[in-house]
């Protein structure tokens, strides 16, 4: 049992295309079923799916325009809808590598427009988190794997740098002394 993100649409919900048609009323079960969404291409049902979406998040029914909805609401609703297509698809072909690879391209992808969403404005953000059903959990901090290598490694740079740090702080040591001499010998010429 696949979930389909359609449960909004019955199955027999004609394309847009069809759906105003008069002629529809008088045909007959057979070519409605033919003109539904259930015999509809992959890219009209995610044509649909995409629709719902953008529908979801956006603020007024006269919105179409405007910089959020344009900039980062419909990018992120389509990303959804491509994300849910592909899991459904994974479901149903577990070996799928390349749509497998896809669906993790576009979930980082989702996941960079959400982490600037969060940063930029929180409360839209958590609006189109609630609308759009995403759980976003941030990234995690990089972590290195700890080797022996890695920690001899590190620790004869720690050593490097110290002794550098030695020999610079007995130069300048050393160009203090010349200043401060040559200032006394300034200072006695003076007097």
């Amino acid at each position: 049992d696949i979930p389909s993100h359609l449960d909004d649409l019955p199955p027999t919900l004609l394309k847009k295309d069809y759906a105003n048609l008069p002629i529809m009323n008088s045909v007959d079960d057979v070519v409605k079923r033919l003109l539904s969404l259930e015999m509809a291409s992959q890219k009209e049902k995610m044509k649909v799916k995409t629709q719902q979406l953008v529908e979801k998040v956006r603020r007024s029914p006269n919105d179409n325009g405007s910089f959020e909805l344009l900039s980062l609401f419909f990018p992120v609703a389509v990303l959804t809808a491509r994300i849910r297509t592909l899991e459904e698809h994974l479901q149903r072909h577990p070996k799928d590598k390349r749509n497998r690879r896809w669906m993790l391209m576009s979930l980082d992808r989702r996941r960079k427009m959400l982490g600037y969403l969060r940063r930029v404005n929180y409360s839209t953000f958590e609006n189109t988190c609630k609308h759009l059903d995403i759980q976003y959990s941030p990234p995690q901090p990089y972590s290195r794997h700890v080797t022996k290598r890695w920690l001899v490694k590190k620790a004869l740079c720690i050593k490097v740098f110290q002794e550098k740090q030695k020999l610079k702080a007995a130069e300048r040591l050393k160009q203090r002394r010349e200043w401060q001499a040559r200032a006394r010998a300034a200072r006695a010429q003076q007097e």
